[in-house]
């Protein structure tokens, strides 16, 4: 299994401390630490996973908790709860353009007042959306994954600096204890494009969330 690197130092100290503190104090200490250092571990898992042959793949594991129009674009947004892996992928292949941190609140991510929470917004140049090294009706436009923090984060880590290349499933963050990370669509996808609705369990780079238009008519397929 694979581990998020913090995960592995965090619960090395308190796996370390599990002999300390059966010694210092008593077994049952020395076991308390031995599971929060395999909670830990847990907690900072980093499986692999397999995108689907085509479509805007889900950014974040969870449960979706937001679907909502701004203005002529629409937003979809994943909760991770703790239990959930909280490595973030990309939704889509193209170019990092912009990572851009905005410093807020630290409320609940799953309440509403959460949209004042801080957060990393990483803008992907989309491009090989319609199938794997084709062009794509998405192609040049920008799609936005943000990583919000929640009640009990403190620290979004972003992978990606401006300029990298991504592939769609690509690792692209980690957020800690419960949090939510978003995809702001581009104009050209619209309701029927979606494949999820509120209360929708996702896997981060497996679930697809959204088929885009393929020609003048606006329908959609499967990319």
């Amino acid at each position: 299994m694979r581990f998020v690197p913090d995960g592995r130092r965090y619960a090395g100290l308190l796996l370390a401390a599990a002999p300390i503190a059966t010694v210092l104090a008593t077994p049952i200490a020395g076991l308390a630490f031995v599971v929060a250092g395999a909670a830990t571990l847990h907690f900072f898992r980093d499986p692999p996973r397999s995108p689907p042959p085509s479509g805007v793949v889900s950014p974040a594991d969870g449960r979706v908790s937001v679907v909502r129009e701004e203005g002529d674009q629409l937003r979809v947004g994943v909760f991770m709860n703790v239990t959930d892996v909280h490595v973030n992928r990309a939704p889509v292949s193209g170019s990092v353009r912009e990572v851009e941190h905005v410093p807020g609140a630290h409320r609940p991510a799953f309440s509403k007042d959460s949209d004042k929470n801080e957060r990393v917004h990483v803008r992907i140049d989309a491009a090989e959306t319609a199938a794997a090294g084709e062009p794509g009706p998405l192609d040049g436009t920008e799609v936005e994954l943000t990583q919000i923090a929640g009640a009990f984060a403190r620290r979004i880590h972003p992978w990606v600096e401006p300029g990298a290349e991504v592939e769609r499933g690509d690792r692209v963050g980690h957020i800690a204890f419960g949090s939510r990370a978003d995809v702001l669509f581009p104009p050209a996808v619209d309701r029927p494009h979606l494949r999820v609705e509120t209360g929708d369990t996702v896997r981060a780079g497996e679930s697809v969330l959204a088929d885009v238009p393929t020609d003048e008519d606006g329908r959609g397929r499967n990319f």
